[in-house]
């Protein structure tokens, strides 16, 4: 069987990666067997991608009549939905099974795309126990989030020094995978911890691409704070060991979450951006995902996890926050708590990742 699997993201290319080896002797080819890497296609904002345009009309224009030389069985896109929706769409009308993984948001905002969306796939595959009820019955299925299956194999594992006391307390600075995120948010994240004593700040890079600009930011940084060590990858297990975390909003949220590390979600966009997001996102009030898992739970009281965005992002408000988990063992144990609550709601499930190669197979 022919398998067309195409994810854009990082995030997206973690699940691409597991549900490769999980399909064993079935033929599977990405966009990386077309030339394109993941650090060029996760591109983010307005200006950015009009900068890149001619590049993703390329993308779409390979990718297209590659469906038609090499007509897999299936093609199953992951996230990405701006680009991977006209390509399963024009799957779809190849008479080619289109599958997709990840709800887009339509929950946030544009519920109007949802005909649009059931009319370009055959299967949606929801992480989210509240989304399939969004669309027609039959057409999505909660699979469960393959996150919550693999940190509970990575905790299994003993990976955590958070009970030991020894030391200098560990924080887990996560800006973002797209260069123009970490631009945005590191410099910020940075001064938050200038004034922390006793603390080790570990940044996971997650990619080549991002772990220039973090060295390049670095590079022009005050040699006054904390000591700072940047590492390839290993940002889960650095959340499960992690004493606390700032991390940029996207699915490294989620994975702190999971983790039941008390984080500061923070995150900053150009302004013409900014301003067009407020006006359309109008079905949730956070943007963590899993402070949108408790909000569409119904849940009563704050958010397990805060949110700094925009002019509410600043190194003081996020100094603050962390002085308090770092400085009161009972708050600290407040915000584990209240991440444990959360993550109880999301009642991922498992085997979300065997659902998605079933559905791939049908």
């Amino acid at each position: 069987m022919k398998i067309l699997l195409l994810a854009g993201e990082e995030s997206g290319l973690l699940y691409a990666n597991r549900l490769k080896a999980l399909l064993g002797a079935h033929e599977v080819r990405g966009y990386g067997d077309y030339g394109f890497r993941t650090a060029d296609l996760a591109v983010m904002g307005f200006w950015a991608v009009l900068k890149k345009l001619f590049f993703f009309l390329r993308v779409k224009r390979t990718m297209t009549r590659a469906i038609d030389a090499w007509r897999p069985d299936v093609v199953c896109t992951i996230d990405y939905p701006g680009m991977n929706l006209k390509l399963a769409a024009y799957a779809k009308a190849k008479g080619i099974r289109a599958v997709h993984v990840v709800c887009p948001q339509v929950w946030a905002w544009r519920a109007g795309r949802i005909p649009k969306i059931e009319a370009a796939l055959d299967r949606l595959c929801c992480f989210f126990p509240f989304e399939p009820s969004l669309f027609t019955p039959g057409f999505a299925t909660f699979v469960g989030h393959p996150l919550a299956e693999e940190f509970g194999a990575v905790a299994a594992t003993g990976a955590t020094r958070r009970a030991d006391g020894a030391g200098a307390r560990l924080v887990a600075l996560l800006p973002g995978s797209r260069l123009g995120e970490i631009e945005r948010c590191l410099p910020t994240m940075l001064a938050a911890t200038r004034q922390l004593k006793d603390v080790e700040l570990v940044i996971p890079a997650a990619n080549e691409g991002a772990r220039r600009a973090i060295d390049a930011i670095l590079a022009r940084r005050a040699a006054v704070g904390p000591t700072v060590t940047v590492q390839s990858g290993g940002a889960r297990e650095l959340l499960l060991r992690a004493d606390c975390a700032v991390v940029a909003s996207g699915t490294a949220t989620l994975e702190a979450a999971l983790a039941r590390c008390p984080t500061v979600l923070v995150y900053r966009v150009g302004r013409v951006l900014a301003a067009f997001l407020r006006r359309v996102i109008k079905g949730v009030r956070h943007v963590g995902l899993i402070n949108i898992v408790w909000e569409k739970s119904g849940a009563a009281g704050a958010a397990p996890m805060p949110e700094l965005l925009q002019e509410d992002f600043t190194a003081e408000a996020v100094a603050a926050i962390l002085t308090r988990w770092l400085g009161n063992p009972r708050a600290r144990a407040e915000a584990v708590a209240a991440l444990d609550g959360a993550v109880q709601l999301l009642n991922a499930g498992s085997g979300a990742l065997e659902k998605i190669v079933a559905e791939l197979l049908a």
